[in-house]
């Protein structure tokens, strides 16, 4: 599997890793804060970009990834609360706001999984090694069933399970650290996958075994320099190792 022997376990993030859904976030991402700006500062606003996405959002829960990115814009909203409406001027409200959009997108769009992915995922659950998937994604169930992946998946700690359980958001190891004790399985016999800087980061935070940096967005160098300990453009190519 190209995992150091000691390795009994994978935790799979999911955007990005296994589904192309994180192109999917990062077009309803664009398209709230757009509008929301838009709104706020009038037709000359400036608007959400690539690099804003990967700096302040990519991987973070939905609410964190709100108030980090208007937090670079200087802008403080009131929290809100987690049913506050799409539209709603808090920070729970743009966080639904973009919900609503990303399932839309979804919908017009579909979920395609990685062809690399599922061989690896596949090759990973015959081996016997335990699996689990670790998104901020509240909707991390439905874009696994989507793909048809939920077969191979033996915990799922998603966005929903983050709130429930009051876990701190990458790159706070929180969600992979529960995602190993689910398993029943030692940080140090896991191996985090992870697109994102901000997952990486929470990889070698919870001081995970192996650290896969998924080099998606020409960031391979700030992969290894997050924390990674191997980059591979696809995970089809450990297969190979």
């Amino acid at each position: 599997m190209g995992l150091p022997d000691a390795i009994s376990a994978c935790l799979f993030d999911l955007d990005g890793v296994l589904t192309g859904t994180a192109v999917l976030h990062r077009k309803a991402w664009k398209r709230t804060f757009d509008e929301f700006l838009k709104h706020r500062e009038g037709p000359n606003f400036r608007p959400f970009t690539d690099q804003d996405y990967y700096a302040y959002v990519d991987g973070r829960p939905r609410a964190d990834g709100v108030r980090t990115f208007l937090a670079s814009r200087a802008i403080t909203l009131p929290e809100g609360l987690p049913d506050d409406p799409a539209g709603a001027e808090t920070v729970n409200g743009v966080g639904n706001t973009k919900n609503v959009r990303l399932l839309r997108v979804i919908d017009e769009e579909g979920v395609s999984p990685y062809p690399g992915s599922v061989r690896y995922i596949k090759s990973a659950y015959d081996a016997g090694l335990k699996i689990a998937v670790v998104t901020s994604s509240a909707n991390g169930k439905q874009v696994l069933d989507a793909a048809d992946l939920s077969r191979y998946v033996h915990v799922r700690i998603d966005g929903v399970v983050i709130r429930d359980q009051e876990l701190r958001g990458k790159p706070a190891p929180d969600s992979f650290l529960a995602a190993a004790r689910a398993l029943n399985v030692h940080p140090d016999q896991a191996a985090v996958f992870e697109d994102a800087l901000s997952g990486v980061e929470a990889g070698r935070a919870g001081e995970f075994g192996f650290v896969v940096g998924v080099n998606r967005n020409d960031q391979a160098e700030a992969l290894r320099e997050h924390g990674a300990d191997v980059v591979v453009n696809d995970l089809a190519e450990l297969l190979e190792r």
